[in-house]
C-alpha cells in the first residue's frame, strides 16, 4: 500500500498525460521549494549565529524527515510493519549512500570536527541501537507467535517512548553544543573544489532580510517541498501502476526514494547556493531523526513486528536493510575520522557510497518481484 500527504484517490483513474504534468509541475516545486528552504535556513544561522551545519542537523533535519514520519506513522497505524521500518531504515540508507555520497562527488563537502565529533557519533549510536534492539528481540524470541497470533518479535510501545525521550534529549544537545560551537564555518585545508568538475556557488543568504521573513521563507520552502515532493512520487506510482509495475517494487524503490526526496533536493540546492555544510549537517541530522523520530513515533502508534505475521520469518529489513545500514555508517564513520584530520571530505568518498546504494536498490528490487 502506498502512503502519502496528498489523498491517493485525486491520481486514480487518471490519464498519463495529466499524471506526467503533475510530475512535472512535483519536480518544479520541490525545486523552488528547495530554494526558499535553503536561503531560509542559512539566514537564520546567521541571524542566530548558530552554524549553518547545526541548523541542518536539527531544524532543517526535522522537516525533511516529515515524509517519512507520516509514511510510517500511518503504515504502523494500518499494520504494515514492513513499510514502516524499511521507510524509516531505507531513508538512512538512502540519505547516507546516495544523498551524501551525490555530495561528496560534486564538491569537497567541509567537515565541522565540532559536530562530527557530537551529532556524528549519535548518528552511528541510534543506528547501532536500533539494529541491536532489532536483532536482540529476534534473538531471544525467534519465530515465536503470541496467543493472538502475533510476532513475539516486535519493537513495542516502551521502546518507542524510549525512542522519542532520546530525541527529546538529543534535541536539548543540539541546542547546547550550538553555543558551545565558536566556528560557525568549518576550515577547509586546500581549495574547496580541488579538480574537474567545479559546482557553481552562489550565496543568497540575503542578510538585510527582517528575521521573521526568512523563517517564513523557510517554513513556505519546506511546506512547498514535502507537498511537490508528494505530488511527484504519488504521479509517477500510479504511472508505473498503468505500465504494470508491481506495487512491492514501487514500495522497494519510489516511495523509499520518495520519502528521501527533500533531503536529496535541499542537499543540491544547498551545495549550488554555496552552503554545503547544510548537507552534511542534514544528512547526519535525518538519519538521527529516521531512528528516533520516525521509528520511534511508528512504535509509539502501534507495536511494529519484525517478522513477517502468519509466518514469523524475519522481514527483509532484518537481514538486508538494517546490515546495509550498519555497513554505511560504519564507512562514514571512517570517513569521519579522516576528514575530520585535513578538513573536509574527499570527492573519491562518495563513489563507494554511490555504488553501495545502487547495489542495495538492484537486491531489493529482485527480492520484491
Amino acid at each position: 500500500m502506498l502512503l502519502a500527504i496528498l489523498p491517493k484517490m485525486w491520481f486514480l483513474d487518471q490519464p498519463q498525460w495529466l499524471l506526467l504534468l503533475l510530475a512535472l509541475i512535483g519536480m518544479a516545486g520541490v525545486i523552488k521549494g528547495a530554494d526558499w528552504l535553503v536561503e531560509g535556513a542559512a539566514g537564520i544561522a546567521s541571524k542566530l549565529g548558530m552554524p549553518k551545519i547545526v541548523i541542518g542537523a536539527t531544524i532543517v533535519s526535522l522537516g525533511t524527515t516529515s515524509p517519512e514520519a507520516a509514511v510510517s506513522v500511518l503504515a504502523a497505524w494500518q499494520g504494515d510493519a514492513g513499510l514502516a521500518l524499511g521507510n524509516g531504515v531505507g531513508s538512512i540508507i538512502t540519505d547516507t549512500g546516495l544523498i551524501f555520497g551525490l555530495g561528496c562527488l560534486m564538491t569537497r563537502l567541509p567537515a565541522d570536527r565540532f559536530v562530527l565529533k557530537r551529532q556524528g557519533w549519535v548518528q552511528f549510536g541510534s543506528a547501532v541501537l536500533l539494529a541491536g534492539l532489532c536483532f536482540g528481540l529476534y534473538a531471544i524470541h525467534g519465530d515465536a507467535l503470541l496467543a493472538d497470533g502475533s510476532p513475539a518479535a516486535k519493537l513495542g510501545r516502551p521502546i518507542g517512548v524510549l525512542l522519542i525521550t532520546l530525541l527529546v534529549a538529543y534535541m536539548a544537545m543540539s541546542i547546547k553544543w550550538s553555543r558551545q560551537h565558536t566556528d560557525a564555518v568549518p576550515r577547509l585545508h586546500g581549495p574547496l573544489h580541488d579538480d574537474i568538475g567545479q559546482v557553481p556557488v552562489e550565496d543568497e543568504t540575503h542578510p538585510g532580510k527582517p528575521f521573521t521573513s526568512l523563517i517564513l521563507m523557510g517554513l513556505v520552502g519546506l511546506a512547498i517541498v514535502i507537498v511537490s515532493g508528494d505530488m511527484l512520487v504519488s504521479s509517477v506510482s500510479q504511472v508505473a501502476v498503468i505500465w504494470g509495475v508491481p506495487k512491492a517494487v514501487i514500495a522497494a524503490t519510489i516511495v523509499a526514494f520518495g520519502t528521501s526526496l527533500p533531503e536529496l533536493v535541499v542537499g543540491i540546492t544547498a551545495i549550488r547556493k554555496g552552503h554545503p555544510e547544510l548537507l552534511v549537517g542534514n544528512v547526519i541530522g535525518a538519519d538521527i531523526l529516521n531512528v528516533l523520530f520516525v521509528i520511534g513515533a511508528a512504535a509509539l502508534a502501534k507495536p511494529l513486528p519484525i517478522t513477517e505475521p502468519g509466518t514469523a520469518q524475519p522481514l527483509i529489513f532484518l537481514w538486508l536493510h538494517l546490515p546495509t545500514m550498519l555497513i554505511m555508517l560504519t564507512l562514514f564513520r571512517v570517513y569521519i575520522s579522516r576528514a575530520t584530520r585535513v578538513g573536509s571530505f574527499s570527492r573519491w568518498m562518495g563513489a563507494p557510497l554511490v555504488v553501495m546504494y545502487v547495489a542495495y536498490t538492484i537486491i531489493g528490487y529482485v527480492v520484491s518481484i
